[in-house]
């Protein structure tokens, strides 16, 4: 083995991509040529450290299979950080299958935890949860072992389950020291920092306070009749009614939930459900529908109620109702909350990950823009979004979930 490739590996190993270039920077052998990928994907230039991957995988001989699917490995991890999510999954695929037939676990390993990273940034957890449960940490790598635990914790906190999330990061918190990098050790420090910040508003009896993961989690286990914002359903107890695709239906909860003990003006309901400055027989007899319509929905729970003056809403089971409103009450929330994870990201990632069409992703990024909330970086394909450094905190309770009844 020529002895600046290895040097230059154990360099990069340790975190230090300048001392990988000092040995290999005017190489273009295809070993060197994918070190100097590597150490620019560690410098953050990811569009010179894809071509020069690229370079490298196709330089590589016939004979050199597992080199090659090195390469497509690595190619995919800065695809990844980049948030080009649309990079083609059966190339990784391949390689994954090569490097398993060829022995190399270890690669082997570090392709399938691609796959799951990408599953868990576009929300479908309950695909990349299983995967996740076919490791032993203990075997990895102490670098891909804090990304394993970095997952585990995501989803944890997708799921609103503190303590596991906490657990996790405690080990991705070792593991980081153990592998001696510092970039994962401050990956894991912003991760526990975004676990202790506030995640949601507890909205009660006319008050309204800031919630931690962990009080989210209590009440969601507690005996109040819980109007949940963040996933846009009721529930007490164990039984759940989801409202999250009909809008109207969850604002009148959500109104009736705020307003609780008291009850809401027929006016007022107009305002809130379909944006009406005044309630008049048109509005009147689609709010009826609509109040029939909740009523039926939520019959299990709780009654709707005709007041004098609008509607109420009461429990069947003598318990309080409690609204968990989204931290930030933004109309393009959900683009916010993945621009604010600090990385780049590009429209059709976005749209991927929200599920949305990149036409509607785009108009919502041109109204952050021109409310100083989000910028671009770059022209034409190449342009990707971010958060100005003074925006503010965005919840991960907002970042995409498979699971809108959890």
């Amino acid at each position: 083995m020529d002895s600046l490739i290895t040097a230059a590996g154990r360099a990069l190993s340790a975190g230090d991509p300048l001392g990988a270039l000092k040995r290999v920077a005017l190489r273009e052998d295809p070993p060197a040529l994918a070190l100097r990928g590597i150490a620019m994907a560690q410098l953050g230039d990811f569009g010179r450290a894809r071509r020069l991957l690229r370079r490298a995988g196709q330089a590589f001989g016939p004979k050199e299979a597992v080199a090659r699917a090195r390469c497509v490995v690595a190619e995919a991890e800065v695809a990844l950080a980049s948030r080009d999510l649309g990079w083609p999954e059966r190339l990784l695929d391949g390689a994954l299958a090569t490097l398993r037939s060829r022995g190399d676990e270890a690669n082997a390993a570090h392709a399938r935890h691609l796959q799951l990273r990408r599953l868990v940034l576009i929300g479908r957890l309950d695909e990349a949860e299983p995967g996740l449960a076919g490791f032993v940490p203990d075997r990895l790598h102490p670098a891909l072992r804090t990304a394993h635990e970095l997952m585990v914790a995501g989803i944890a906190i997708r799921r609103l389950r503190a303590a596991a999330a906490r657990a996790a990061l405690a080990r991705a918190g070792e593991a980081a020291r153990e592998a001696a990098i510092p970039a994962l050790t401050a990956e894991v420090e912003t991760a526990l920092q975004a676990l202790a910040s506030p995640a949601a508003r507890r909205v009660a009896e006319g008050r309204d306070s800031a919630l931690s993961l962990d009080q989210v989690e209590a009440l969601l286990m507690s005996d109040a009749l819980l109007v949940d914002g963040l996933r846009r359903l009721v529930r007490h107890g164990d039984r759940t009614v989801s409202l999250a695709r009909r809008p109207v239906l969850f604002a009148l909860a959500r109104a009736l939930g705020e307003a609780w003990p008291g009850g809401v003006s027929r006016d007022g309901l107009v305002r809130l459900a379909f944006g009406g400055r005044q309630a008049d027989e048109s509005h009147r007899a689609r709010l009826r529908v609509e109040i029939g319509r909740l009523r039926a929905e939520l019959r299990p729970l709780a009654e709707v109620i005709a007041t004098r003056s609008g509607f109420a809403l009461r429990p069947r089971h003598g318990a309080p109702i409690i609204v968990l409103a989204p931290l930030v009450e933004e109309r393009h929330a959900a683009v916010l909350a993945l621009l604010c994870d600090g990385e780049l990201w590009s429209t059709s990632a976005l749209a991927l990950a929200l599920g949305a069409s990149q036409r509607t992703v785009q108009r919502a990024l041109e109204t952050l823009s021109a409310e100083g909330k989000a910028e671009p970086l770059g022209f034409g394909r190449s342009r990707r979004w971010t958060v100005p450094p003074a925006a503010g905190t965005a919840t991960p309770l907002l970042l995409p979930s498979a699971l809108p009844g959890v």
